[in-house]
């Protein structure tokens, strides 16, 4: 059972009378300047979203090639790539709204209109990705939703992996 404290126990202060129970401080938030921001934004490295599509079509056409030769299938390895595809053509089409389309040149000097950019071929991106999904045993003969998965999973761990390197070369670099 969760013990209440004291009335009468110390309680430790910041000095800006902010009361903390484990008498730890809250750091301050200093604004950077114009000149270190600009400088905070030329260290940080950028991951081109095209770069990113194109290692995705390089990893599902890799998993599709091991697909077939370990199991010597070819509907192992259509579904490989249709579980690649799932994720590279809704990628790919964001990749335009966000880059390319009118509507991204349009809102490109408003935040909040290129946000909700953003949130529109975001949901585009999800409903693609679902309808395409619904429509493998459709489209590939002798599914294989192992390989489907597969391909899909591998295909989607593209982000992390890119994460993970731009993580790396900031710490290098900084």
């Amino acid at each position: 059972m969760h013990k209440m404290p004291e009335p009468d126990a110390p309680v430790a202060q910041q000095p800006g009378g902010d009361e903390w129970e484990d008498g730890s401080q809250e750091p301050e938030f200093k604004p950077l300047t114009r000149e270190e921001a600009q400088q905070w934004r030329a260290n940080q490295l950028e991951i081109s979203i095209w770069r990113l599509v194109g290692v995705q079509v390089l990893v599902g056409l890799a998993a599709g090639s091991l697909g077939w030769l370990f199991t010597q299938r070819t509907s192992v390895a259509w579904s490989v790539l249709y579980g690649s595809a799932a994720v590279v053509v809704p990628s790919a089409l964001m990749a335009y709204g966000l880059t390319s389309s009118a509507l991204s040149r349009l809102f490109a000097g408003f935040a909040q209109a290129a946000f909700a950019g953003f949130l529109l071929w975001e949901g585009v991106k999800i409903l693609l990705a679902v309808a395409m999904m619904w429509l493998a045993p459709n489209v590939v003969s002798e599914l294989s939703w192992l390989g489907l998965l597969i391909g899909l999973v591998l295909t989607l761990k593209v982000y992390w992996f890119g994460f993970f390197i731009q993580t790396r070369r900031s710490n290098v670099n900084g």
